[in-house]
């Protein structure tokens, strides 16, 4: 038997037109998109399958939406396959946003709970420093401690820090703007391979959101949680976690903290984790877990077509 993990994504994998084939063919899949639209009192399907890009690329926009998929591919896996991801999962774990949907997937917390979080922590996100003020930028083909040498050098008494480990020599920088030119450039002069702003609206898993991270205090600490029936990789730590009052205080660090990911996927694999499944929209997760861990068995699943792949698979 093989041990499995499933991934779920987070901002960036976010395309219109998403989900639409999952509401055409599966009616458990429906009714997840019915019940975000439902909780958010908006009809954040119709812009996911049709609307505008520059909408959907919003943060309170993307964050619900995106989760919205992920679980969409959960129930229709799980009802029309008839699959059970908890019990076929070893461990779970999703990229900043993707932590909600990985939560919800193992019962932590509800469909509807988990758009209204997501839909506060865009917005919170969003208010937490002025439009153009801060920002981020990709850097590639560096390592963290290259990167931390280049935010130190670059930041001149700003802000500037490492928001995303990715792995395979992927490292998000975040910080005030002056800061990420400096360290764009700087990258450039110091002949990386590649250094490129990212087209967000704020600079996020910094200590810019601090005012964020305060916000989700507040809403996670209303919030009905539940131990998830499945351990999860938590973004901060890249460690376990089983509780979910510690989960609580994890999701609110995350909000400034940096996401670990490829400490995460080498976690799972040290863990005996032999295939990896990414539910949701794109393939951000499987190409970076190519990268982190090549002997691992990698897929995903964001269309019926892909979904009747895996439930074969499985």
């Amino acid at each position: 038997m093989s041990v499995h993990a499933f991934v779920f994504p987070g901002q960036g994998s976010q395309s219109v037109g998403m989900g639409k084939s999952l509401y055409e063919t599966f009616s458990a899949s429906r009714a997840v998109f019915q019940e975000v639209d439902d909780a958010l009192g908006q009809h954040l399907s119709k812009l996911m399958f049709e609307g505008d890009a520059d909408e959907l690329t919003k943060t309170e926009n993307t964050q619900p939406a995106l989760f919205a998929v992920s679980l969409a591919v959960v129930r229709a896996l799980e009802t029309e396959g008839g699959f059970s991801l908890r019990e076929k999962a070893r461990l779970v774990a999703g990229h900043s946003l993707g932590e909600y949907s990985a939560l919800a997937s193992v019962g932590t917390l509800g469909v509807a709970e988990g758009a209204r979080l997501l839909r506060l922590r865009g917005q919170a996100m969003q208010r937490a420093v002025p439009a153009g003020e801060g920002g981020m930028a990709a850097l590639l083909g560096v390592d963290a401690e290259q990167a931390k040498l280049i935010c130190e050098e670059a930041a001149q008494g700003q802000v500037l820090e490492i928001a995303n480990d990715n792995g395979g020599g992927q490292i998000v920088i975040s910080g005030q703007m002056a800061a990420i030119d400096r360290a764009v450039q700087l990258a450039k002069d110091k002949g990386i391979k590649r250094a490129l702003k990212l087209p967000v609206s704020a600079p996020f898993h910094s200590s810019l959101m601090a005012p964020a991270a305060r916000e989700m205090e507040e809403a996670l600490a209303q919030a009905k949680l539940k131990n998830p029936e499945v351990p999860v990789v938590a973004n901060v730590t890249a460690l376990k976690v089983t509780d979910f009052n510690t989960i609580r205080e994890l999701l609110v660090q995350q909000v400034t903290g940096s996401v670990r990911w490829r400490e995460s996927v080498m976690a799972m694999v040290e863990d005996g984790v032999e295939k990896m499944h990414e539910l949701g929209s794109g393939k951000v997760l499987s190409g970076l877990a190519r990268r982190i861990a090549p002997d691992v068995a990698v897929d995903n699943a964001g269309n019926p077509a892909e979904l009747e792949a895996l439930l074969k698979a499985l």
